[in-house]
């Protein structure tokens, strides 16, 4: 706004300066200057109208541009010393037209009226065609050196601003994946303390019930066994036990370290083959040629992002599902990895809030990548979790940022 106004006030100026060299000329007997001084009345009106809002309008800028080339045409055929108005008129084309190419050819089509008004209103004298001529040339040249000098400077700016905000995008991105890489370490260093400590005392535990109710078996008088509120209390231990072990195995594996040395398929393969193991659901893992090396990814970033989500993926199986058979599906398309884990167990209604299925650390770790969570399941019909996330390492290759967007969806 405080730039339009410095072209309001020149444009005043030169406005005024018309009139008074105007009004001097008819005071003086000639007849001419009552059209020249309409056309300037015109033109004041026409840019009071179109002309101020034109800097922010296209489509008004153009109409005044049309009228700005009429006025002058007719000021200048009225009096040629008229033609000082293309020291605001040439301007106004390159701040009113915004493309280039469009502001060159107003540039020239107000090049050649005025010349051709200047040559009418000097058809009289020695050489006035000639010097009207020249005149608009140099005028011509001039405006388009300045204006594509100036248009290239503005070019050059809005490249750098846009550069900086990419660039400030950028930072914003690698804090957060600081922050981000900062809680996973934490979350291993937990996760090793809680295997060192919790979960070897929650294995004792279990072994002290399970020794306690042999040395009560060996004890009891009846063949039978033991049996009354002491063995019920026992077994009620034992499995109180094995359920808050199970719980501790599954935090762990759910922030074990990740090892990624091979690839994210590789990774995958493996956490797969330990859940199998620990908890006898079959696990199988899929994964597309192009994903299935890690040469032909390098996006760290985004397959530490996988695993983890795998990890918890896995993680809600064994807690919530009691699924038989898991499947990990990874593929690569149109840019974007996506890593698929579908099971075949119990399901839940996924319209309703996923409280207490670790989602919200899923969304997360996504959202920082710019990427999505989809999930999709019925009760008794198994559950689906799809993560998708833009390939960093094609957007690196490309020069393009990944983009910082989130979402999940149910």
């Amino acid at each position: 706004m405080n730039g339009n106004r410095w072209w309001h006030t020149l444009f005043a100026v030169t406005m005024a300066v018309l009139t008074t060299i105007a009004l001097s000329n008819l005071f003086q007997g000639h007849g001419d200057e009552i059209c020249a001084l309409a056309a300037v009345a015109l033109l004041i009106v026409a840019y009071v109208t179109l002309g101020r809002r034109g800097f922010s309008d296209e489509r008004l800028g153009r109409g005044f541009a049309v009228v700005l080339v009429l006025c002058s045409g007719v000021a200048v055929s009225a009096d040629a010393s008229m033609a000082i108005i293309q020291c605001i008129a040439m301007p106004l084309m390159w701040i009113l037209l915004p493309r280039i190419r469009d502001a060159v050819i107003g540039n020239a089509v107000l090049a050649l009226v005025i010349g051709a008004a200047m040559s009418w209103s000097l058809r009289r004298e020695s050489g006035g065609v000639v010097q009207s001529i020249l005149t608009e040339a140099l005028s011509f040249a001039g405006s388009l050196a300045l204006g594509l000098w100036i248009s290239r400077i503005a070019e050059l700016s809005e490249e750098r601003a846009r550069l900086l905000d990419e660039l400030r995008a950028a930072e914003a991105q690698v804090e957060a994946l600081g922050r981000q890489a900062g809680i996973t370490s934490e979350r291993e260093r937990w996760a090793r303390d809680i295997h060192d400590t919790i979960a070897q005392s929650l294995t004792g535990l279990v072994m002290l019930g399970q020794r306690a109710q042999r040395e009560l078996a060996a004890a009891a008088p009846r063949p039978s066994g033991p049996s009354g509120p002491l063995s019920e209390t026992l077994h009620l231990l034992e499995d109180t036990a094995r359920e808050a072990l199970a719980e501790t195995r599954s935090l762990v594996a759910a922030t074990a370290p990740v090892d990624l040395g091979a690839g994210i398929t590789a990774a995958l393969e493996r956490l797969g083959a330990r859940f199998e193991r620990e908890t006898g659901v079959a696990v199988g893992v899929v994964a597309e040629p192009d994903t299935a090396h890690p040469e032909h990814r390098s996006a760290r970033d985004s397959d530490v992002v996988l695993l983890r989500c795998a990890q918890e993926a896995l993680a809600n199986v064994r807690k919530h599902s009691a699924a038989s058979a898991v499947e990990m599906r990874l593929t690569e398309t149109a840019g974007h990895v996506s890593l698929t884990i579908r099971d075949d167990g119990r399901g839940f209604d996924a319209t309703q809030p996923l409280a207490g299925f670790g989602l919200n650390g899923m969304r997360e770790r996504v959202s920082l990548v710019g990427g999505h969570v989809e999930i999709e399941s019925l009760v008794g019909d198994g559950t689906i979790v799809s993560v998708t996330l833009p390939d960093v390492a094609e957007a690196s290759a490309s020069g393009r940022p990944a983009p910082l967007r989130a979402g999940v969806t149910a």
